[in-house]
């Protein structure tokens, strides 16, 4: 049954361009797992699906590598840091639930914006953006494309189809730091990882497909945001 529901979640976060770090910290905290094992848990999830969302995304070539370089080059370091820093169990879910409510919220007062009127991205602020989301990321485990993803949209730096496109790279980078950093802080992840791997996977091949060929950037945005919420209010009444 596991496998099972790390597949459904991975289907249908792949389909908006997510791993599913959230909601597989969800799975596992209804599991009974420990939080020393749910966060490198969640982050080798995280680097086996991105992996191949971002092969897939990159290969139909969707990724705006301009946007997202100074992204990755600022997270990356944070995102270590971050998964270097152990954090209580309580907090653990707090922090990253509140994180989600806020991302939601973000997007839900957003109005619409045409994809032609999209502005230019700003280095400071696009190196300020990367250390903060990457710091998250490394902190919760959730890979951080799930903040990305309405901070994009949110500044009018990319549609919601390029925030997509953009998001497997930017949590599989910062997934990968993280994962090491956590590692490093002693936290390792569940003896099942490759199980729940394999599972994840093929979920992501078809929740990349009705990505690419099925969803709109209204229906993206619909997705995106009964995720995050969800996903943010279980973890803060977890």
């Amino acid at each position: 049954m596991a496998t099972l529901l790390f597949a459904i979640i991975s289907l249908l976060y792949a389909s908006i361009g997510q791993a599913g770090g959230t909601a597989f910290v969800s799975l596992m905290a209804f599991l009974g797992m420990s939080s020393t094992e749910m966060r490198p848990t969640a982050l080798g999830l995280n680097i086996v699906v991105a992996i191949y969302s971002t092969w897939l995304f990159n290969r139909n070539k969707v990724i705006d590598w301009a946007i997202l370089r100074p992204l990755l080059f600022s997270s990356m370091p944070a995102s270590l840091a971050g998964g270097l820093i152990v954090l209580g169990d309580h907090m653990y879910k707090t922090l990253t639930g509140l994180a989600l409510l806020l991302a939601s919220a973000m997007m839900i007062i957003q109005r619409g914006r045409a994809a032609d009127r999209l502005c230019d991205t700003s280095l400071t602020a696009s190196v300020s953006i990367g250390v903060a989301l990457g710091l998250i990321s490394g902190l919760t485990g959730v890979g951080g494309g799930v903040f990305l993803a309405p901070t994009l949209i949110t500044l009018n730096w990319a549609s919601p189809k390029q925030a997509v496109a953009l998001s497997p790279p930017f949590i599989l980078a910062n997934s990968t730091v993280g994962f090491v950093g956590a590692l490093f802080s002693g936290q390792f992840p569940s003896p099942d990882l490759a199980l729940y791997a394999n599972s994840a996977l093929a979920g992501a091949v078809a929740g990349t497909v009705v990505s690419l060929n099925y969803l709109n950037p209204a229906g993206i945005k619909f997705i995106l945001v009964a995720v995050m919420l969800v996903a943010g209010i279980q973890l803060v009444l977890a």
